[in-house]
């Protein structure tokens, strides 16, 4: 890693690492800037970083974001880049919550969705833990710098034994204008016990503004709670995303997570599952869709602690021109954890020679009487199959768009959202239509 780059990048943060917060928050930004400043950013000799670069990132004069940069935006141009569900919608505008843009209706007694920032600067140690735990449990650069720099967010807090009906919708909209932007969205989920609930993050951006959207995610489920879990990373065509999800359940919740990446110039997604309880259950599905010169990489670690967890993970890649996929997928079996349940695939599928892939699905097991199992494999399309289409009159670049589309569609399928399912069809098309057109 360039040092003299790293100072740099570092420096035009900083000042932004000191505010008016309570001594716990005070302490923890200090703490976590300073392990970025001594520990540097990821480089190629990280395992987990070996196949992403981020000195493009590093090069960039970013500016942190502040309140009210925003341009003037309405209600129908967020619902056109990040769609309308029906349910209460937190919008943030680079990392800052924009209150006349959310919709805050329909919500159960006690449950509570709201922005961080009120909380963050009370004088209250209620959110320590949860705050600091993504950056504590395994800190790494950009992990820290969130928790360093983050001043924004959202919190959605679901009492014990609620039904939340109508999906909740997390939008995190950047919109830097002339002068490239650090972001940095944050989200806190606390799932009760026993309690039900579906959570859409739409992470966007327009045009081709350049931005980096630096994210973090941290979903705790209690004893039975269940949470569908949508992710749409869409981001502008010159931006950086780099995100965490980390997830904690405890006995019997069930988790679901649908992850599909369209956007950015470079995109990291990493996901961090820990089965705490006995029979927790998992599933992990992702798309991506890498074209141009894109580069989406997707790393994801399911920890089984507890005995009878199941986990289920499904990634898909489509990878076209010049684009570049990773899909690195650990499944851990501590000891004691038997009666484990686990399997991960991966499919990738490259349109064209220049493609690039690595993917790499991983079983670490340390407990006996465990049924898991593991898998990836890489093709092109079927060119009998192609053959069989064009002899029935379909044009070439249908032939192949129908082919692709039927191999991706499983994934859509998997949507139990409708309004989310129809609108990411509408986008997986498109941008299936974009890599023929390339093609």
């Amino acid at each position: 890693m360039n040092t003299a780059q790293s100072t740099t990048f570092l420096a035009r943060l900083e000042s932004m690492a000191n505010g008016r917060h309570p001594v716990w928050l005070q302490e923890l930004r200090r703490a976590a800037f300073q392990w970025v400043t001594e520990h540097g950013f990821p480089t190629a000799k990280d395992e987990a970083w070996k196949y992403t670069r981020v000195a493009p990132i590093l090069a960039i004069p970013f500016q942190p974001a502040e309140p009210g940069m925003n341009r003037r935006l309405s209600a129908a141009s967020v619902e056109r880049l990040a769609g309308d569900y029906g349910g209460p919608r937190l919008v943030f505008v680079n990392g800052y919550f924009a209150a006349e843009l959310s919709v805050l209706e329909g919500l159960p007694p006690d449950t509570q969705v709201t922005k961080l920032a009120t909380l963050l600067r009370a004088d209250s140690w209620a959110l320590e833990a949860l705050f600091a735990h993504a950056f504590r449990a395994q800190p790494q650069a950009f992990t820290a710098l969130n928790a360093a720099l983050a001043e924004d967010g959202a919190l959605v807090q679901i009492p014990a034994h609620t039904t939340v009906e109508e999906p909740i919708h997390l939008v995190f909209l950047s919109d830097p204008g002339a002068t490239p932007l650090v972001v940095q969205p944050r989200a806190l989920v606390l799932m009760g016990a026993g309690s039900r609930a579906t959570l859409v993050e739409s992470h966007v951006g327009s045009g081709g503004e350049v931005y980096l959207s630096n994210c973090v995610t941290e979903v705790v489920l209690e004893a039975g709670a269940t949470l569908d879990h949508y992710k749409v990373q869409n981001e502008s065509t010159a931006a950086f995303h780099v995100a965490l999800l980390s997830v904690r359940q405890a006995q019997g919740s069930r988790f679901a997570a649908h992850s599909s990446a369209l956007g950015a110039a470079l995109a990291r997604q990493e996901v961090r599952i820990v089965l705490e309880g006995p029979g927790a259950e998992v599933a992990l599905n992702g798309l991506y869709l890498p074209r141009g010169e894109q580069h989406l990489d997707n790393q994801t670690t399911i920890e089984h602690l507890a005995p009878r967890c199941t986990s289920r993970e499904l990634y898909k890649g489509v990878i076209d021109g010049h684009g570049h996929g990773v899909f690195d997928g650990r499944i851990i079996v501590r000891p004691g954890a038997m009666k484990t349940d686990a399997s991960q695939t991966n499919k990738i599928l490259l349109l064209s020679a220049l493609a690039q892939v690595n993917t790499q699905p991983r079983l670490e097991i340390f407990a006996d009487d465990v049924k898991c199992a593991h898998g990836a494999a890489v093709g092109q399309l079927d060119e009998q199959a192609i053959f069989y289409l064009r002899s029935r009159g379909i044009p070439q670049a249908a032939a192949r768009s129908l082919l692709t589309y039927a191999f991706v569609s499983e994934m859509l399928e998997l949507i139990s959202l409708a309004p989310l399912r129809a609108q990411l069809e509408l986008l997986v098309a498109a941008q299936l239509r974009g890599l023929e057109v390339a093609a």
